[in-house]
């Protein structure tokens, strides 16, 4: 077996052979999503994506992504790693990859040469373990606007960079789909950021759904646009499909019913994860990947292709190959995939003859018990600077770093009067916001309690809680006033959207190969069970707060 230390070597003699010059990462052709498909913006000519998931020892569901503690490698930081392991992605055809967490902090300029080099592009998941938007209890707040931004400020410089995924699998169950509001505001936002930073319009933002019974109301609120001169809609959709089980069939797998489904979308879709384990023999499952061929023939018109998950072996059975003492050792289903993609040849149209035709969906209705996300309003855009000036213009704010003790200091506050808390609410089902419901924890509190000490005809005792809390003299910095004054004096007002730099700028170095650091903690509503449920009660009551199935 030929060593991985050895195919790099040998690919660049073939390059020196044969006179081709290997692409970089600054003069590959970009993809843009155009329609219904993706094209070469040199040629206009179709792209189809031949992908494989590339992150080790990493679970990206929504939900387990929330702990700060687990630890990840970010994939495309050591050169070595890459050049070991792209040799073996070319032999099955490999044209993309997705990974699913990276340090903005790192250089990726090593393995983005070696992967355009390659001809190999790049969709990158935003987020990382403990700065993620929640399942169950979701926020889009300055933490997560910073990770996301400084995501996009890393990787924005290489061509081959298709876009980003702002969420994966965080809707995964039937009582979660509030949690959708705030991920279309983390596109928006997301895609307003890459356009006032100038990067490339061909970057594109988009979201990876789990097969879940929410799946059509999830692709059309993702895609559906209802605010005018506002751009909220997804670029492209990634669906995880994991139907199609050893030798299953087009009907068997719903395979057909997602091509009827897909016809009229807007936007390219793809596999975002495919290849199913269950059933299959085999330690680890020998997957036959009998689906390709269906994937890249007669799904061709509706769907872009596919990433098959995944690159390295884990516990779960997925894997392609095993990696020991730096050796890849290739397992039988990397060769059934290399096999079945030998085969296919995707039917290509050229932008130049496309005309699209497909219009954005209505957005889903708020109703009983299978969607509670309203499209407009969506959570204000995250303005770092304005959660900054609220807090420097407050006459009582919060002196403590001290976390855990927030919650009974939330509970006490909001359970005396809800009016204090408006300011901070962030309820996806009524479509009602607080204008710092997306500022940190720390930030939040000290609203609240600002509010709470006016409230009390400020009485030095009011502004205390236990020496959590402190007067200060407010203060108002240059360019505050306009921010506060768009906030209003009772939080209520509307928040304008950042201007500048905001991830690298403010991103924080972290090691990644312990375990990851969190950029700011999580919202308020993550402080203790008994404040959560404390001020649900109130919220509902007034209808203000978080809408609970």
């Amino acid at each position: 077996m030929w060593t991985s230390s050895a195919l790099p070597r040998l690919a660049l003699g073939l390059a020196a052979v044969t006179g081709t010059i290997a692409q970089s990462y600054n003069d590959i052709p970009d993809i843009q999503a155009y329609g219904q498909h993706f094209f070469y913006t040199n040629n206009g000519s179709q792209f189809y994506l031949k992908g494989v998931a590339y992150q080790e020892n990493y679970n990206p569901n929504g939900t387990a992504n929330n702990n700060a503690n687990t630890k990840y490698t970010d994939p495309l930081a050591d050169a070595s790693k890459c050049s070991r392991d792209i040799p073996f992605m070319k032999k099955i055809f490999t044209n993309v990859i997705r990974v699913y967490a990276i340090d903005p902090t790192q250089n990726h300029d090593d393995c983005m040469e070696q992967l355009a080099s390659n001809d190999i592009y790049v969709i990158a998941d935003l987020g990382e373990p403990g700065t993620s938007i929640d399942s169950n209890n979701p926020e889009w707040n300055v933490a997560l606007y910073t990770r996301y931004t400084a995501v996009v400020d890393s990787l924005s410089k290489y061509k081959n960079v298709i876009g980003f995924f702002a969420g994966n699998e965080v809707v995964s169950a039937q009582n979660q789909t509030s949690a959708a509001a705030f991920v279309k505001a983390a596109v928006r936002d997301t895609k307003a950021y890459i356009k006032q930073m100038n990067y490339r319009k061909t970057l594109g933002v988009g979201y990876a759904t789990a097969d879940v019974p929410s799946r059509n109301e999830l692709a059309h609120y993702f895609a559906c646009e209802p605010i005018d001169g506002a751009s909220t809609s997804i670029d492209f959709w990634g669906y995880n499909v994991y139907s199609w089980c050893g030798d299953s069939n087009y009907e068997k797998s719903s395979y057909g019913e997602r091509v009827d489904f897909f016809k009229d979308y807007p936007v390219p879709v793809f596999f975002a994860e495919y290849g199913c384990v269950d059933g299959v023999e085999g330690d680890p499952p020998n997957r036959p990947f009998t689906e390709v061929a269906v994937l890249y023939g007669n799904m061709t018109s509706v769907f872009s292709g596919g990433i098959v998950y995944e690159w390295f072996i884990a516990e779960n059975g997925y894997g392609l190959v095993d990696i020991k003492d730096n050796t890849v050792s290739p397992y039988p289903d990397y060769t059934s995939l290399s096999s079945q993609l030998a085969k296919v040849t995707p039917s290509s149209t050229a932008s130049s003859a496309y005309k699209p035709s497909n219009s954005a969906p209505a957005c889903p209705t708020v109703g009983g018990t299978t969607w509670a996300a309203v499209a407009s309003p969506l959570p204000p855009a995250v303005n770092p600077q304005l959660c900054d000036c609220e807090v420097k213009n407050l006459d009582c704010t919060v002196d403590s770093d001290d976390e855990d003790s927030y919650a009974d200091v939330f509970n006490f506050i909001c359970g005396s009067n809800q009016a204090y808390c408006n300011g901070i609410a962030h309820n996806a089902t009524s479509g009602t916001y607080g204008a710092l419901g997306g500022c940190s924890p720390k930030q939040q509190l000290a609203w609240v309690a600002n509010q709470y000490y006016q409230g009390s005809s400020n009485k030095q005792s009011a502004c205390d809680f236990n020496g959590l809390a402190k007067t200060q003299s407010p203060t108002t910095s240059a360019g505050c006033e306009a921010l506060l004054s768009a906030a209003g004096t009772n939080g209520q007002g509307t928040v304008p959207s950042p201007t500048g730099q905001q991830g690298t700028a403010a991103a924080s170095s972290s090691s990644k190969g312990a375990a990851a650091g969190t950029m700011a903690a999580p919202g308020f509503f993550n402080y203790g069970k008994a404040f959560f449920a404390a001020y649900v009660i109130t919220a509902l009551v007034s209808g203000v707060g978080m809408f609970v199935l």
